[in-house]
């Protein structure tokens, strides 16, 4: 397996205080890749939520119809079941580790356990609100048109659309209550993951780097951190035994990017929990 790059400093970008740095993932299973979807989605809902106009919150809806579509295409609440149910019995298994801070430990349990339980329980039936609303039915199908959300297309959503802000929050809030399971689950599972790998400094020759998993080091994440200053950006590629980096510089957006050759320093996360 390559080693770190030998640093002057500890690290490339300790705490991102010594230079402004964009971090690129690649998920390395279809399970990580779901999550990071969602999270993406959630973010969206909660800045279109911040606002308080009838476009805002028409892309909130949007998002969460989202949301809903990709909890329908796969079981996300089994996967997340797993996952947290791996995580829990990864970190009990550290009780008697004496390494290990038990306060901290116990801590995590307490949040793991009962995201588990709420997330079997019955009642937990995310986007159900969503799929039962007729209204949210005809504004899903007239997303695929665009500009299909003309006023005249559907009247009666341009209509709650000129309600009062808080009228509109309060709806939104609710359908939003009704996913927030699934947001709170893949929120710490995201962060456990990224967690569970300190940073490494590393160098692409040529603006290459290429790795070679071991067979039991099971990665779920890769994660790079480069320098804004370097005005590149990281393409990342793999499976379960390989990952390749790539840092690419393009003049202008649109342009078709060019491999860098120069020699890029960066910070890598393997993250395997």
């Amino acid at each position: 397996m390559p080693q770190p790059r030998a640093s002057t400093q500890k690290l490339l970008f300790p705490e991102h205080e010594l230079a402004q740095v964009t971090v690129y993932e690649q998920p390395l299973n279809e399970r990580v890749r779901c999550f990071l979807r969602l999270e993406y989605l959630f973010l969206s809902v909660a800045e279109s939520m911040q606002g308080e106009t009838p476009r805002t919150a028409r892309n909130a809806i949007a998002g969460m119809i989202d949301i809903s579509d990709q909890l329908s295409r796969t079981d996300v609440k089994g996967e997340l079941i797993k996952e947290i149910e791996r995580h829990v019995a990864t970190i009990g298994a550290l009780r008697d580790n004496p390494g290990v801070n038990p306060g901290v430990l116990e801590h995590t349990l307490a949040r793991l356990e009962p995201l588990v339980a709420g997330l079997k329980s019955n009642a937990c039936q995310p986007g159900a609100k969503l799929r039962q609303n007729d209204l949210v039915t005809q504004i899903r199908q007239r997303l695929a048109i665009p500009g299909g959300l003309c006023s005249f297309d559907l009247p009666a959503f341009h209509h709650w659309l000129s309600r009062d802000h808080q009228r509109r929050s309060a709806l939104l809030n609710e359908w939003m209550a009704d996913l927030r399971a699934i947001e709170d689950a893949v929120a710490i599972t995201l962060k456990m993951i990224r967690e569970s790998a300190r940073p490494q400094p590393y160098t692409a020759i040529g603006g290459f780097y290429q790795q070679t998993l071991e067979a039991n080091s099971a990665c779920h994440l890769v994660r790079v951190s480069v320098a804004d200053e370097d005005e590149v950006f990281a393409e990342i590629s793999g499976g379960k035994h390989r990952f390749a980096v790539r840092f690419m510089r393009n003049a202008e957006l649109g342009a078709r990017p060019q491999q860098s050759t120069d020699p890029i320093d960066f910070e890598l996360q393997c993250c395997a929990l």
